[in-house]
């Protein structure tokens, strides 16, 4: 979060499973349309909150299997950890508040006397949350005598159950909308509040995240019963609270717009790239729309014509460079004539191509400085490198590639890299 001066345009604080994440979708489309709206319109000025009832294992593994981007904060284990940036450094101040009244092994004693309970795996036991599954039908006797028996016992705690068969015990004052009030007022504390905060959801868990005052709230279509329950009983009349339409991140884009939040037109899209015109042309707008190019090109979406090639050859400077991961260099023109053999070369299979950390300053006026992640998943197969891209401005031509250079990142082993063409 630091490396924003000022309050947050737009924070987004969303859910993973069936909010952002699709597990419906094997092309993971409305995720991949959100991430490219991310990238292009708020990663430089707004904040990007992932908040999952996932433990930090089970949330590494998704990060593994779907193109998610790169969050500032991660609130993970139904908000009992709150992490931040690359290296998800952990909030002491939160681990701290989470001790009061808490005592895990009294939790795990009197759990152990309820044959309806079955501990979740040991990835899901974390330092303040024990969790089990338990029939629906029993789950909200169990809570009941659950609770009463820990108060007994001195301990102030929170049932949730969520997901027609997902039950966690955590201290009262955790949770995913204690996690948000408490990151809110850090910002706060900072000067940097949000301008806005929009907490997307779809089960019983993210109900607290639409009870936090002055944050709008996105149902997706797919929500479960649970949540629409829980808002038809609590926030019905509440305008800043809707239901979308659309699934998943769909229904985040949705809500960008029905909130009127920001710009919601995902560059993924709009079809034709040569009739797209941005008012004031960004360089994170034209890394997203180039590289959003490139997937169509080779997936034979677009048509293999010289005016896409000479748009492309006219946007670079003439002496620009390329240096790719391997260390070879050679000038953006021919990368671009290399290109071309590849059209098409991915048609009718699973091949998608998204960035991330979108980050740009400008050196000199004019002059800017692009870092980002670009991934290519082919099929299982998922590589990334690190770009680095300088733009200079042109009277008249808007921003030209000056010179790009690759580096593959720590998780990508690619075996041939005579493949990567940028």
């Amino acid at each position: 979060m630091e490396r924003l001066t000022s309050p947050a345009r737009l924070m987004i604080v969303s859910d993973l499973d069936h909010t952002m994440v699709d597990h419906h979708d094997p092309e993971n489309l409305s995720l991949l349309r959100f991430n490219s709206l991310w990238e292009h319109a708020y990663r430089h000025d707004s904040l990007l909150v992932f908040s999952t009832g996932r433990s930090p294992t089970l949330y590494k593994e998704l990060r593994k299997e779907k193109p998610l981007l790169t969050p500032d904060v991660t609130i993970m284990s139904v908000g009992t950890e709150i992490t931040y940036g690359n290296s998800m450094a952990p909030d002491h101040g939160w681990v701290d508040a989470l001790n009061h009244k808490w005592d895990l092994g009294v939790v795990k004693e009197e759990t152990g006397k309820f044959s309806e309970l079955t501990l979740q795996a040991e990835t899901e036991q974390r330092p303040h949350k024990v969790s089990f599954y338990v029939d629906k039908s029993k789950a909200q006797e169990v809570a009941k005598e659950l609770s009463q028996r820990l108060e007994k016992r001195g301990l102030d705690v929170k049932i949730i159950y969520s997901g027609g068969m997902d039950l966690d015990i955590l201290p009262q004052g955790a949770g995913k909308g204690q996690a948000l009030a408490y990151l809110l007022k850090k910002l706060k504390s900072e000067g940097k509040l949000p301008v806005n905060t929009l907490a997307c959801g779809d089960s019983g868990n993210d109900a607290e995240l639409f009870s936090i005052p002055d944050v709008y709230g996105i149902m997706v279509s797919n929500a479960q019963e649970e949540l629409l329950k829980w808002h038809a009983e609590n926030a019905k009349n509440n305008p800043k609270v809707i239901h979308a339409k659309e699934r998943c991140a769909g229904g985040i884009i949705q809500a960008i717009g029905e909130f009127k939040l920001g710009p919601n037109l995902s560059p993924r899209d709009v079809s034709d790239f040569l009739e797209c015109k941005v008012e004031n042309a960004n360089p994170g707008h034209e890394v997203v729309k180039f590289f959003l190019f490139y997937e169509r090109w080779r997936r034979g979406e677009v048509e293999n014509s010289e005016a896409y090639a000479a748009s492309l050859k006219a946007s670079c400077q003439p002496g620009g460079v390329f240096v790719h991961p391997s260390g070879a260099e050679k000038s953006l023109v021919d990368t671009i004539d290399e290109l071309r053999k590849h059209h098409g070369d991915k048609q009718g299979k699973k091949f998608r191509v998204w960035v991330d950390q979108v980050l740009a300053t400008e050196t000199a006026p004019g002059t800017w400085m692009v870092k980002l992640d670009k991934w290519e998943q082919s099929g299982d197969e998922r590589i990334g490198c690190t770009t680095t891209v300088k733009f200079t401005a042109k009277e008249g031509e808007g921003l030209v590639w000056e010179h790009v250079e690759q580096t593959w990142s720590e998780e990508s082993k690619l075996k041939d890299d005579s493949s990567w063409i940028i």
